[in-house]
């Protein structure tokens, strides 16, 4: 079957081969931690360069791997969490989130036309303001507060910390997938 009759659903096996790798790459780096008063984990550098060499379908398929190896309970989520409670718990809505940033990540390189470093930054920040929008929304249902201060205390609590840190991980991403790509002479 040409890759033009190809079904939507259907991946050659180098795809899966590179989504299954990807899908370990981000278990890896989810277990990479530097304690501080915000733990910092690579989950996010490892999501961003997923989306950056497989691009937002197939890294859409790498995060499903990710999160169903983590549902069996499997300690794959940052802090060594696994099972259904880390993942319906306070934080789970930025797990969940990580599936909808690689639509958008596809969708915004797609727009821009070309995958430059440029074009990924901003892709990668799109896709990551979705993932802080649906995490935050996620830990506001889970502890209900509501209202006004319960939304400040959740961006003081959950978004506020990392933006330093996950602007640094997109740099970084950006820079490292587009070496990557270049060098193994890759395209998404």
């Amino acid at each position: 079957m040409s890759d033009k009759k190809k079904k939507i659903n259907e991946f050659s096996i180098k795809e899966l081969v590179s989504i299954s790798f990807f899908a370990v790459v981000i278990v890896i780096c989810s277990m990479i931690c530097i304690p501080g008063p915000v733990p910092l984990t690579f989950q996010t550098f490892a999501i961003f360069c997923t989306f950056g060499i497989l691009g937002g379908r197939k890294g859409v398929w790498a995060v499903l791997v990710y999160i169903l190896l983590g549902l069996t309970g499997l300690p794959v989520f940052s802090g060594f969490r696994g099972g259904v409670g880390a993942l319906f718990g306070a934080t789970g809505g930025y797990i969940f989130g990580f599936v909808l940033s690689a639509a958008v990540y596809g969708i915004v390189i797609k727009l821009l036309g070309k995958s430059t470093i440029p074009a990924m930054i901003a892709a990668m920040t799109a896709s990551h303001i979705l993932c802080y929008v649906t995490g935050t929304l996620w830990y506001l249902c889970i502890h209900a507060g509501g209202g006004d201060a319960g939304l400040v205390n959740a961006l003081r609590y959950c978004v506020l910390p990392f933006i330093l840190t996950d602007i640094i991980k997109i740099v970084m991403a950006a820079v490292t997938t587009d070496r990557v790509t270049r060098r193994l002479r890759l395209k998404n």
